[in-house]
């Protein structure tokens, strides 16, 4: 198995989080972003400027990731994200993700759980951490968030970390859902709303009650959902997609998988 190093030193710089790795990927990545999307970004007020914080958005693109860290960037915060092992496997990207402050975890395996104690350590150390909530990109057919995993509620409830919710929509034009082909033209809108903190407080103390980890998920997925019908400009469907309840793989394309 291959040994990281991770660190976790406090944060620093500006934005907060920023080293140097973070700020030349910037240079080079930012601009590519900004020639393919056009922002129309709101509640960026609600990002903390300092201090641990954990922000759960919804996922419908490989995309996702390069424009929510930017919004964050933009909004003064140079995020973590806890990453799948293979994409750190990959030459040359694999140790700028590394030495840019991201975490390598085994998804869907017994070493999986480690992933909660580097958020945690994270967390203690003051960084902004990015989640998404359901773990994978959706298996809604129209793109709304599904049913989550509980990670982030459980790692809400013993950091007493806040929760925000910053919805995004758009980049599953640029780069549709488990496709790696690019739309170019013309710019496509972007669009990203960061919603209030989430009162996660009824739950703490019960970190270890699956009832109650069910509960304080939902209730964050219903509060992200909230801003992503007004992104849309439409209703949720009445019924959540549930990978729970599908023979689809619980991670990876299941699109190719299909097709084999």
């Amino acid at each position: 198995m291959t040994e990281y190093k991770v660190s976790y030193a406090p944060p620093t710089g500006k934005p907060l989080g920023t080293n140097l790795t973070f700020k030349i990927c910037t240079k080079i990545v930012i601009p590519l972003l900004n020639a393919v999307g056009k922002k129309q970004w709101r509640g960026g007020d609600n990002i903390p400027k300092s201090g641990k914080v954990i922000i759960a958005s919804n996922h419908v693109s490989y995309l996702d990731v390069l424009f929510f860290a930017h919004f964050l960037f933009r909004n003064g915060r140079a995020p973590r994200f806890i990453g799948k092992e293979g994409v750190f496997k990959v030459p040359v990207i694999g140790k700028i993700l590394l030495a840019a402050g991201q975490i390598p975890v085994m998804r869907e395996s017994k070493d999986a759980a480690k992933a909660l104690e580097h958020a945690i350590k994270l967390l203690e150390a003051g960084h902004c951490l990015g989640v998404y909530p359901e773990g994978t990109l959706t298996r809604d057919p129209d793109g709304w968030p599904m049913v989550a995993k509980t990670g982030l509620a459980r790692l809400a409830i013993i950091t007493h970390a806040p929760v925000i919710p910053v919805a995004q929509w758009g980049s599953q034009i640029v780069m549709p859902t488990y496709e790696k082909k690019i739309k170019l033209f013309p710019r496509t809108p972007i669009k990203m709303l960061a919603g209030k903190p989430l009162d996660l407080s009824p739950w703490y103390g019960k970190e270890n009650d699956p009832e109650a980890l069910r509960e304080a998920t939902a209730f964050v997925m219903r509060e992200l959902t909230n801003l992503v019908e007004e992104l849309r400009g439409e209703k949720r469907p009445v019924e959540i997609f549930d990978p729970h309840n599908s023979d689809l793989p619980r991670t990876g394309n299941f699109k190719k998988a299909k097709k084999k």
